[in-house]
């Protein structure tokens, strides 16, 4: 039986991907349109090469590999083995997640502008307590749920809130006594107090208004 070499690969390049690291699948992913993963390395590799003031030929060198083998990665032609990236790694000085960056962005997120955000009613809002969240995340249970709370009239009639989980509160403008279960708590700006939702809590007493306070709750 007569064993037949590839006749569309030459000696020569059949050598120089050995030198570089590359098995007959990284030929063929060499000859492929690049994915969104080699594209992201690319691009990383290039960012941290610039950012290090080195040239291609400088960082071949620190890394063992050929020249050519850098053009290729950072013009996302080839897919690099595990060995390839550790070696860029070493050489640029970086973790090797680093060159992973912006590979999962698919990620959710809320911005919000200052004075806007989702106002909700909640009890104690028709004697002037405004309740504007901040940000939510869909489908997440386990979320960070972020509240601007104002509370601009002195009423007698302070809500009290109990829920699973535990609540941040940051005190922004104002003064008050924030009640959580038995205790009592004199806040004002640059005060933040750590609760565990289960407690009744809420404010107590309102000393100087308007009051402002970040209430961050997480379940």
């Amino acid at each position: 039986m007569t064993n037949h070499a590839r006749e569309d690969v030459p000696a020569a390049e059949s050598a120089a991907n050995a030198e570089d690291g590359l098995t007959g699948a990284g030929i063929a992913g060499k000859l492929e349109v690049s994915g969104k993963l080699e594209q992201v390395i690319a691009a990383q590799v290039r960012h941290y090469r610039t950012a290090g003031g080195l040239s291609s030929a400088e960082l071949a060198a620190r890394t063992g590999l050929s020249k050519a083998m850098i053009s290729r990665i950072e013009t996302a032609t080839t897919s690099c083995s595990l060995t390839t990236l550790q070696r860029l790694a070493d050489g640029l000085k970086i973790p090797v997640t680093a060159l992973f960056r912006g590979a999962d962005t698919d990620r959710d997120a809320t911005f919000t502008k200052s004075g806007q955000g989702s106002l909700t009613v909640r009890s104690g809002t028709q004697h002037g307590h405004e309740y504007r969240v901040l940000g939510t995340l869909k489908g997440r249970t386990d979320a960070l749920e972020p509240t601007l709370v104002t509370l601009t009239d002195a009423s007698d009639v302070f809500p009290l809130f109990q829920h699973p989980g535990t609540e941040f509160i940051y005190m922004l403008t104002g003064k008050m006594i924030y009640g959580h279960g038995a205790y009592e708590y004199a806040m004002e700006p640059g005060d933040s107090l750590l609760l565990d939702g289960e407690g009744p809590h809420g404010p107590l007493e309102l000393l100087d208004l308007p009051i402002r306070f970040l209430a961050v709750s997480a379940k």
